[in-house]
């Protein structure tokens, strides 16, 4: 997708359904990755970086250089490829300032030491606060905050391009969960109304697409788009009922098949946790009882 001086690559991991995009400006060969994707087998315990060097090699195809490596939340479903990227380009990894409250949170879940994990943003070059522009290229970045699926969700709106991470699928889909821990459906409403006050042509590049009823892929919609078909909400639907409608839903919902690894690396910004003494990372799933 292009238009005037801005550039979006959209690349796609079949596995975890999940958008990657790499923005550039043209004038200058100055790009972004965000939401890079690590790739993980489960089953086999095994990493490798198949989709990232895809990215790689379109950026070394396009002699482009990357100014940033941006995540629009702290993902659990699939691992990121952001720690392996900043060593192959250099570009700092930023997330959104609420990245603090999820370390917070998930260092007690996985019973992390200091050594492991401070929750301070650590593992981050850049924490963004809401509505911090920075730059690529030429181009002017702004962070809109949209939390509500989690506390440190972000959207990245570029040049009349807004890329939402999780909060808003593409609208057949409807909206994110809300029931992860720090979610709130109340508070993603109000994110979305804050889209919604965007100029209706302005695009949207969501990061995953599931495909109801077997339809072809999608991945860009637009704020009008949205206010007038989202399946969950409208411009016009009260607080209340999205409210019910949302929780309803994540009730049925199974917990995602990678959450444990994806948040384990994703809150060190995709860095593996630090090898045991035989030079092994490994990945804790803590166990319930039924």
């Amino acid at each position: 997708m292009a238009a005037n001086n801005v550039h979006i690559e959209m690349f796609f991991d079949k596995d975890s359904s999940t958008f990657s995009y790499v923005v550039t400006d043209n004038s200058t060969k100055v790009a972004a990755i965000i939401d890079p994707v690590l790739n993980y087998d489960a089953a086999a315990g095994m990493i490798s970086t198949t989709d990232a060097d895809n990215i790689l090699a379109y950026i070394a195809a396009k002699d482009l250089t990357v100014a940033w490596i941006l995540e629009t939340h702290a993902h659990a479903d699939h691992l990121s490829a952001a720690h392996y990227l900043h060593i192959k380009t250099g570009a700092p990894v930023a997330i959104g300032e609420g990245i603090r409250k999820v370390q917070q949170t998930f260092k007690l879940v996985f019973n992390l030491n200091d050594d492991e994990l401070l929750a301070k943003g650590d593992y981050f070059d850049k924490l963004f606060a809401d509505n911090e522009r920075f730059s690529i290229g030429n181009l002017t970045a702004q962070v809109i905050n949209t939390p509500g699926h989690t506390n440190d969700s972000v959207s990245y709106l570029i040049a009349g391009n807004l890329v939402v991470g999780d909060s808003l699928f593409m609208p057949d889909s409807g909206t994110a969960r809300c029931d992860f821990p720090g979610g709130d459906a109340h508070i993603l409403y109000r994110s979305v109304q804050r889209i919604y006050q965007l100029p209706d042509d302005t695009r949207i590049f969501i990061c995953h697409d599931y495909q109801p009823n077997g339809r072809e892929l999608r991945y860009q919609t637009s704020v009008a788009e949205q206010k007038t078909q989202n399946i969950h909400v409208k411009a016009d639907t009260p607080e209340q009922e999205f409210v019910q409608k949302r929780e309803a839903r994540d009730k049925t919902l199974t917990v995602p098949r990678l959450i444990y690894p994806s948040v384990q690396v994703n809150i060190r910004g995709g860095q593996l946790p630090k090898a045991e003494h035989n030079g092994v990372s490994y990945i804790k799933i803590p166990l319930k009882q039924a």
